[in-house]
């Protein structure tokens, strides 16, 4: 069975099961967050933050970074189109981003057929968004989102979630 025939199989199951309900595309509880996208936070990071479906935006990526103007875009739309009034940037320990390895990274595209003229074209460890430091990128990504032009005068807070305990510690309170 391939990914996809699982997911739809499973799709069905829950579809079958489901009492679903109509429900606004605001956030409840007017909070927008950018969070990394990793696996280990399924079904973990939500509960941790006391969080239902309906109550915040939330925006994955990798390593929960500004990279671009992805995230940043989304914020926005939190914020002036889907009832979002602050901002949460939660960032967890053990993150694979860490110490991303541009040059490694590069080797692994080599490997998959990519173009050494292709990957010329960028600047890996800045496409990839790796850094050092979980705490020191959540704070980065705050100041960020708070000086971005384009986004408004409203709180901004930084906090790292324990990837095994859930708890929570603020690096930035944004009152």
């Amino acid at each position: 069975m391939t990914i996809l025939e699982d997911v739809l199989k499973d799709n069905k199951e829950f579809v079958e099961n489901f009492e679903g309900e109509e429900m606004s595309h605001h956030a409840a509880k007017k909070l927008a967050i950018l969070t990394c996208m990793d696996c280990r936070l399924i079904d973990f990071f939500e509960p941790a933050l006391g969080l239902k479906r309906g109550d915040a935006k939330i925006v994955r990526n990798a390593g929960n970074s500004i990279v671009g103007e992805d995230a940043i875009r989304s914020i926005g739309a939190a914020l002036y189109n889907l009832g979002a009034e602050e901002v949460m940037v939660v960032g967890h320990t053990e993150c694979g981003m860490a110490g991303a390895d541009a040059e490694a990274l590069k080797a692994k595209m080599l490997e998959r057929g990519i173009k050494e003229e292709d990957i010329a074209k960028y600047d890996l460890a800045e496409w990839i968004g790796g850094f050092e430091s979980e705490e020191a990128n959540v704070k980065d990504v705050v100041d960020k989102i708070k000086n971005h032009p384009l986004i408004p005068d409203v709180p901004v807070h930084g906090l790292i979630i324990d990837i095994v305990t859930g708890e929570l510690k603020v690096l930035v309170d944004g009152y």
